[in-house]
């Protein structure tokens, strides 16, 4: 038997709490469902083209309900946008994105959008993709050192949203007279970040869920390379990079956790004196609490693989002047090495023609065996 909520937007099923919609910066009405809460809220959630949002004033009490298009106030005219949230949790979302309505104007609803709004946005939505194609050019032709990621009509069409990436402050007066000239409308310069760029894209990332940045993720904390050594991660920039070619987000999810865990481990710099040598930090595992240590600095040497207790309990013996004798599980390095050198080499040598190459080989074996059996034949022949 199936169960499900009737006339519902927030997704509940057997299965749990899912995604039905493609709409980015989706959020999980969790309240949906008690019509308690969807009252005694002038406010809606409105998003337009990819991750954009706003929140309006429904000053004339118009019943909306979640995926109703409505045409707002705007800068001239109105624009047209769906709503994604409607109900008390507006409210929590506007004082989570520090919007307050008291300090803060905000426009207004005008009213659902008509079959002639309709028309109008669908129109301005199809000429998008060649202004933005157009405007790369133009800036290109300009020499202005900045790209055009994407543009957004207004739905009346009577402005348009460039959106760009710069590294550096470019003057770009020059170019929004061209481009007024080009387009015949309003032109608005809007700087984004790469990773800003990489929400308003989408796309799915390597763990096989779209990425964060779009579906969530609103606000961009810096990354850097500690959050990847603090975890032991290899320092690859191809497996650390998104999308936006920067450093994963995903890199500070986990990062306290393991800040805070690194805590009970001793520091890397000390060294264990054994009763036959001195031993060396070479590898933690977090997760089992244990340590390895090698008899050379930075090399693998007779590792040996010690419990976090254990290796506590040497330092403490060192301390009072003990060299105790260290066991523990000995690791085979130089199988493992050899294995993941020889499926690195077999990696990078591997092309299409690797089979031809072999074909080829054989094919010369068999007409050396050839040859070699005629001159045999002939030899005898000549000896008779």
């Amino acid at each position: 038997m199936e169960y499900k909520l009737a006339k519902s937007t927030c997704g509940i099923k057997v299965c749990g709490c899912k995604k039905n919609s493609l709409q980015m910066l989706s959020v999980y009405d969790w309240l949906s469902d008690i019509p308690e809460t969807q009252i005694n809220c002038n406010f809606v959630e409105v998003q337009f083209k990819n991750t954009r949002k706003g929140y309006y004033l429904n000053s004339t009490n118009i019943k909306l309900e979640k995926g109703d298009i409505v045409a707002v106030e705007s800068t001239p005219g109105h624009d047209i946008g769906t709503v994604t949230l409607v109900g008390l949790l507006v409210d929590r979302q506007m004082r989570k994105n520090g919007i307050d309505p008291k300090t803060i104007e905000v426009r207004r609803v005008y009213r659902k959008a008509k079959q002639t709004d309709l028309e109008k946005w669908e129109e301005s939505k199809a000429k998008e993709h060649d202004a933005m194609l157009k405007s790369r050019q133009i800036a290109q032709d300009l020499k202005l050192d900045m790209k055009i990621g994407d543009v957004e009509y207004q739905g009346d069409g009577n402005k348009a949203i460039f959106y760009y990436i710069a590294e550096q402050r470019v003057d770009f007066r020059q170019l929004i007279k061209v481009l007024a000239e080009t387009f015949q409308v309003r032109i608005e310069m809007k700087q984004i970040g790469a990773r800003q760029e990489a929400g308003r894209i989408g796309g799915t990332g390597p763990c096989g869920r779209e990425l964060c940045c779009s579906t969530f993720l609103n606000s961009f904390s810096s990354v850097g390379t500690h959050a990847a050594r603090v975890q032991d991660l290899s320092l690859n920039p191809q497996k650390l990079a998104g999308q936006c070619a920067k450093l994963k987000c995903c890199l500070n999810y986990e990062l306290s956790t393991y800040t805070e865990a690194l805590k009970e481990f001793p520091s890397r710099d000390i060294q264990l004196e054994g009763e036959d040598c001195t031993y060396y930090f070479f590898k933690l595992d977090i997760f089992e609490k244990k340590m390895a240590y090698s008899q050379a600095p930075n090399f693998p040497k007779n590792v040996v693989e010690l419990s976090l207790d254990k290796v506590k309990e040497i330092i403490a013996l060192n301390k009072k002047g003990v060299r105790p004798a260290i066991q523990g599980n000995i690791k085979e390095t130089k199988k493992e090495e050899e294995e993941t050198k020889s499926f690195a080499t077999d990696l990078e040598e591997g092309s299409l023609t690797r089979f031809d190459n072999k074909k080829s080989k054989k094919r010369n074996n068999k007409r050396r065996k050839h040859k070699n059996a005629s001159t045999n034949e002939t030899n005898t022949s000549s000896q008779q």
